[in-house]
């Protein structure tokens, strides 16, 4: 039974894609087509993501493929404790075997009971091993099939043989997606793929037209001095959960974190269209995120817990994003004199009385109606900038 063919074509479909749906896809089919009786063969891998703890792609005979994302927590993990893969990776081995056929099956597996009840008869599972460094530490592939009498010796052996250029095709797919991944959750996805896209050289950037939305949490250094860290942690997330979901919501995107507060842009790729829809985009995350951020405030002070009120700025002008920093860290970023005014118009918010303010560059390119507040002196600039704010809804001047 040759599979060498199948090798040579999984090597240069792994070289020249990251699609594992058609790699796993067209494997599998291969293996049908050389004789061997596959009806489901499962690619299991680890995955490093703040929400996922691993993923499963899985080809069934005449249905293609399903993908299962299992995400973090206890029912997840709980799992993971009685599956075979476990249960080979504590026995420190690679390979296991199970009829599935019999009278009566004694497995404590639930995934091979299942399988055994839909007509599987034999179930062999690989686990192959990474090099170390991330946690991508390896993956495991199962086969099982419906074919009576289960995988002859030559089917195993013709499988172990292609094996190895499928799990390297899965490394390097692995890897990639990670890769990306990682980058995103870090940089932020558009960052991200400046970055991916070659953008790593120090000194290096453009000058774009962009709005800015820059927030933060009032109180919150002295909140820090009380409290147990972890549970400041924790009120810490939930914020920039309301604060931040608007922002990607809006075509928004958050650069950086400031210790309780963060930087968001939101880049113009038309300065000359007024209104600008993208300006728009930006109030509207701000203005979701303070009432979002207003709701969890509610929710913490009915349940006996301290409050973080939240301040917000929106701007626009011109900056540069790019790279900055030393020569071997780096961080990409926007700098630039609207960002350096962004900031000091948010540290007026309290002493205006305003959870939001609007810079005149940014009010006089939206199309929302917006209130005057008065007049700042802002250290650097030669002359005064006046400041907005959105007018307070009907129902919110009645109770206030």
């Amino acid at each position: 039974m040759d599979l060498t063919h199948l090798g040579r074509w999984v090597a240069a479909h792994a070289t020249a894609t990251d699609d594992h749906d058609s790699l796993l896809s067209g494997f599998c089919e291969a293996l049908v087509g050389a004789g061997i009786p596959v009806w489901r063969v499962s690619v299991m891998a680890p995955a490093l993501d703040p929400t996922l703890r691993g993923v499963s792609l899985n080809w069934h005979a005449g249905e293609g493929l399903s993908f299962v994302a299992n995400a973090h927590g206890a029912d997840e993990e709980s799992d993971w404790l009685l599956s075979p893969v476990y249960a080979l990776v504590e026995k420190g081995e690679t390979f296991g075997r199970w009829r599935l056929d019999a009278p009566e099956l004694e497995t404590d597996f639930p995934v091979l009971k299942a399988l055994g009840a839909q007509g599987g008869v034999d179930y062999v599972l690989h686990i192959v091993e990474f090099a170390p460094g991330t946690a991508l530490r390896g993956i495991a592939v199962s086969f099982c099939t419906r074919g009576a009498g289960g995988f002859t010796e030559a089917h195993l052996s013709a499988i172990a043989d292609v094996l190895p250029f499928l799990t390297l095709a899965i490394a390097k797919m692995s890897l990639a997606h990670t890769f990306r991944e990682v980058s995103a959750t870090y940089l932020g996805r558009s960052t991200a793929e400046r970055v991916l896209d070659g953008q790593i050289r120090r000194g290096e950037g453009r000058a774009i037209p962009a709005a800015i939305l820059l927030t933060d949490l009032r109180g919150f250094t002295a909140l820090a001095d009380r409290v147990d860290p972890a549970d400041m942690v924790t009120w810490l997330n939930e914020h920039f959960d309301a604060l931040g979901d608007p922002v990607a919501r809006h075509g928004g995107e958050i650069l950086k974190f400031l210790g309780d507060g963060f930087l968001a842009i939101f880049p113009v790729p038309d300065a000359d269209t007024l209104p600008c829809p993208v300006c728009g985009g930006a109030l509207d995350a701000a203005t979701e995120g303070l009432a979002a951020n207003a709701a969890l405030n509610d929710r913490r002070r009915a349940a006996g817990l301290p409050e973080l009120p939240a301040e917000c700025v929106v701007h626009f002008g011109t900056v540069i994003y790019g790279n900055v920093g030393t020569e071997r860290r780096l961080d990409f970023t926007i700098i630039g004199r609207a960002v350096n005014e962004a900031s000091r118009i948010e540290s007026q918010c309290a002493a205006l009385g305003h959870a939001l303010l609007v810079s005149d560059s940014f009010a006089e390119r939206c199309a929302r109606r917006l209130e005057p507040v008065g007049t700042i002196e802002l250290r650097g600039l030669s002359r005064p900038m006046r400041v907005w704010t959105v007018p307070a809804e009907p129902s919110d001047a009645a109770s206030a």
